[in-house]
């Protein structure tokens, strides 16, 4: 009688077979059976004799959206998670996954054009070479050899305060994602320089005038360039050590003479390490899941630049007169100025700007996840005459980028550019630590 009386139900309209849900979902049957079994989509009711699955017509709605979130590459697990949480959650959560994919699609997108640029402009070399034999000279193709200059660098890792807490997270700022548009984004056409470049540089952090403490952190050098916004308990320990990781890497003296995929490889070996650097440092900390680090930083390899960004510190290239963002901010709120959702007038008071989509984090990630949680890396062809800013959000979330570009052009040498940067983060009330390096690439012989 029980099993005829639940028959009854499921023919009255109450409940309906699994094939008839199927086709009110838009589901198909052995789809709703997974979904049953990971227990993103249960049944309504199990015939306990012979296990046929019954379901109400209201859960419609959640199997479509299963199916949708399916659609978009959602996986499973975080499907889950999502179809758990009331409506309004479901959707936060739902926007910072979007945020995040999007983030890695500019990604492999910059690295799609890089690579058909690279490849094209081998192509034009191998072309002006008689058989395919001997050297082009300045073709510009990925691998052409380098030479090293010696640089005037100096570094600065410290504060003039100390260290402490700092939150991080700044507004999403101009510019074009992914460097899109910008000289040299994906390869100057000409190739590396006929004589050989250096780099002269400046670093310079400061506590800001609200904050009693210093966690970001800044190195300029010969080879290396970078600033990283500590946050959380140990956030000093975690931009400290994100920088640290950098210095001695794999680039040596000879990385010109290095193929394009070999230098990729080897920066995402250097993002790798910094993440593990990242993690050790702050796990004795008393909240190592809750700190971690911007990171943005260049590494000098003779002829070329490799960039390394997560997070929303900033990179920015002063050409021609022209300041140019060369980084995409990892921020919740860019990626709601990405998708139209936000205006840039708008970010600079949401109460979610201070939320990171990427940083590196003390907490363990499994592998999928580390994936996607991985550094932008790029290469950049460089011309004698550039100028780079990189600097936390300490200066580009309270100074415009008009301010930004008069500072940069107006100094004469990189240790006044730093000072009038720090200064002009000051004017503005210095509500946050500040860190920036400039740096000049010039003919190595001045």
């Amino acid at each position: 009688m029980e099993r005829e009386g639940r028959a009854v139900g499921a023919a009255s309209g109450e409940l309906v077979t699994i094939g008839e849900f199927a086709r009110l979902s838009r589901l198909s049957a052995k789809a709703l059976r997974r979904y049953d079994e990971l227990g993103l989509l249960r049944p309504a009711l199990v015939d306990p004799v012979n296990g046929y699955r019954y379901y109400d017509p209201a859960q419609g709605e959640g199997a479509r959206l299963v199916a949708w979130l399916r659609r978009i590459g959602m996986p499973l697990s975080r499907i889950g998670r999502i179809v758990a949480l009331d409506a309004g959650a479901a959707a936060v959560e739902i926007r910072a996954y979007w945020a995040r994919v999007e983030a890695e699609t500019a990604a492999r997108r910059d690295l799609a054009m890089y690579l058909v640029d690279h490849l094209s402009a081998e192509g034009r070399a191998m072309s002006r070479i008689p058989d395919n034999t001997g050297n082009a000279g300045g073709t510009g193709h990925a691998g052409s050899s380098g030479r090293t200059g010696s640089s005037g660098g100096a570094e600065d890792t410290g504060s003039r305060d100390g260290r402490g807490s700092s939150g991080s997270g700044a507004p999403g700022g101009h510019g074009v994602p992914g460097g899109h548009g910008v000289p040299g984004g994906y390869g100057v056409p000409g190739g590396p320089v006929a004589v050989p470049l250096a780099i002269r540089c400046a670093a310079l952090t400061d506590t800001g005038a609200v904050r009693t403490t210093n966690q970001d952190a800044a190195f300029a050098g010969p080879r290396l360039l970078a600033v990283a916004d500590g946050f959380g308990v140990g956030g000093a320990e975690a931009s400290a050590a994100a920088i640290e990781a950098l210095k001695p890497t794999v680039w040596g003296g000879g990385d010109g003479a290095l193929s394009a995929v070999d230098l990729l490889n080897a920066l995402e070996d250097t993002a790798d390490a910094a993440s593990r650097a990242v993690r050790d440092a702050v796990a004795p900390c008393a909240d190592p899941d809750g700190s971690g680090t911007t990171l943005t930083a260049m590494l000098w390899t003779g002829s070329r630049l490799g960039l390394v960004h997560i997070g929303d510190s900033r990179a920015y290239l002063l050409r021609g007169g022209e300041l140019f963002r060369i980084t995409h901010d990892h921020s919740l709120v860019q990626s709601m100025i990405d998708d139209g959702s936000l205006s840039r007038e708008e970010a600079a008071s949401h109460p979610g700007r201070a939320l990171l989509l990427k940083a590196l984090v003390g907490e363990a990630r499994s592998a999928p996840v580390a994936l996607a949680c991985r550094a932008d890396v790029r290469l950049r062809e460089v011309l004698a005459g550039d100028r780079y800013l990189l600097c936390s959000d300490g200066l580009s979330a309270v100074v415009d980028e008009a301010e930004l570009r008069a500072a940069v052009i107006a100094a004469e040498a990189p240790e006044e550019a730093v000072r009038r940067l720090v200064g002009l983060a000051h004017e503005a009330g210095g509500p946050d630590n500040v860190a920036c390096v400039v740096a000049d690439v010039v003919a190595a012989d001045e």
